[in-house]
């Protein structure tokens, strides 16, 4: 009998983190699931909460060594479009500036990537281990028809780079693990809310669905997937 199955979420308090967390407690074939969050969340039965600083690479380790190994899927749901102080995203090159392009990264590139770096050490030797960050469309270069919105979009590019590069790495060291990004949909949630004008409501997901769409794509992954991006659909999305 294959053994039941150890999540963590990281970025759990916020929608699409929150519906992740919920479904996976809800299945049969999962054990327990590591939430984590910058405050403590309440609890449920089969979670178990963490807390972390996407920014603190010490308190990601820590929250890491607690939860300890084997895993079968960690989720990444962090994530920012507009900065601390309520501004962007830029809609031109004059509105760039280097502080506010290095908070976009901190949180959409190198807090992801640091969370990689503690968690896929973790992944189950064998079955078919997944790890899979939130990105977004607007992340491929092939696909950017539009421009604008720097610092999210090279933000997300370089997430996607650097997930490619953690497949590569993994294919070496646990072939059957998969590590891949995934694009969510439009989503209401509060990281959304100032930019759902003009979406139609059939293309506004709540967390809820999405999550279950996303789960579905990561239940139907293969190593072959490894290193790419996935929109909610299942489609391959080019970078």
């Amino acid at each position: 009998m294959e053994p039941l199955l150890r999540c963590a979420v990281f970025g759990a308090s916020g929608g699409i983190g929150a519906a992740i967390a919920s479904q996976l407690a809800a299945r049969d074939d999962v054990a327990e699931v590591h939430v984590l969050a910058r405050r403590v969340l309440p609890f449920a039965p089969k979670t178990i909460p963490h807390t972390f600083d996407l920014t603190d690479e010490a308190s990601i380790a820590e929250a890491c060594a607690a939860i300890a190994g084997p895993l079968d899927l960690v989720f990444v749901a962090t994530g920012r479009l507009v900065r601390d102080d309520g501004t962007g995203p830029e809609k031109s090159w004059r509105a760039l500036d280097a502080g506010g392009m290095a908070e976009m990264f901190a949180i959409n590139t190198t807090g992801p990537a640091l969370i990689a770096k503690h968690t896929m050490p973790l992944l189950r030797k064998g079955g078919r281990p997944v790890f899979a960050a939130l990105s977004a469309r607007v992340g491929s270069i092939s696909d950017n028809r539009m421009g604008g919105w720097h610092s999210y979009r090279a933000s997300k590019a370089a997430l996607n780079m650097l997930v490619r590069n953690f497949a590569i790495e993994l294919g070496r060291t646990n072939p059957a693990a998969v590590a891949v990004t995934l694009h969510p949909g439009t989503v209401d949630t509060p990281l959304s809310a100032p930019f759902q004008r003009g979406v139609p409501s059939e293309k506004l997901f709540p967390p809820e669905r999405s999550a279950r769409h996303m789960l579905d794509v990561i239940a139907g992954l293969t190593p072959a997937d490894s290193g790419k991006l996935f929109a909610w659909d299942g489609a391959e999305v080019s970078f």
